[in-house]
């Protein structure tokens, strides 16, 4: 499929804009950014249950360990309470060490952490769901791409900054709520003022 335009916006991770073919090839600048620019490593968990149980017990259903398989938990049931979910990150390091074992190697293990957090009615979810995003063919990681040190101040100026027609969207490019889908969202808007203003359809201010 060929699509022709006046201008394009990229709303890829640093990384994977970095994979595209650009004809003539990007600034040194910017493409040096690309590979300095990696994504996290997370694998997102979700246990259901019948009802949020922990709730009645006077539990916010939130945890943060650092020395568990699962870094932060959450409550991510709807504010009915039709259902509990416990949703938890696998994060970094463990992670990726955690990425080579099976599916139910993770799952008995992290059931019997937070069995360990809300009890027994916690060790026999309904349901578990898991999702690596490091295997994610459209996103290979998350929350998103992270400067390691002296990228920031090295090459972040190429960041946002057009390239004739081309812009830079995708939520590492916020100005606030970098890494999460309100950064995403502002980026976008940010960029398509920028291209808009670019093709003379309006002032481009924000």
């Amino acid at each position: 499929v060929v699509v022709q335009a006046r201008a394009a916006i990229i709303a890829l991770p640093p990384p994977l804009a970095g994979r595209l073919r650009y004809r003539p090839a990007l600034p040194a600048l910017r493409d040096q950014l690309t590979q300095r620019t990696p994504m996290g490593t997370i694998t997102k968990v979700h246990c259901l249950y019948p009802t949020p149980f922990w709730r009645d017990a006077g539990y916010s259903g939130q945890v943060t360990n650092y020395h568990g398989v699962l870094g932060t938990v959450f409550d991510n049931s709807p504010a009915d309470g039709a259902v509990g979910v416990l949703l938890g990150f696998i994060e970094g390091d463990v992670a990726r060490e955690w990425g080579s074992r099976t599916r139910e190697e993770r799952r008995v293990a992290i059931v019997a952490e937070l069995t360990d957090y809300f009890g027994a009615a916690a060790a026999h979810p309904t349901e578990y769901i898991e999702q690596s995003w490091a295997d994610e063919e459209y996103s290979r990681g998350c929350y998103g791409s992270f400067m390691p040190p002296g990228v920031w101040t090295g090459f972040g100026p190429a960041l946002r900054a057009p390239i004739g027609r081309l812009f830079w969207a995708g939520t590492e490019t916020a100005t606030e709520w970098s890494g999460y889908m309100d950064g995403a969202l502002q980026s976008g808007e940010r960029a398509a003022h920028e291209s808009l203003a670019a093709l003379g359809l309006q002032s481009g201010a924000m």
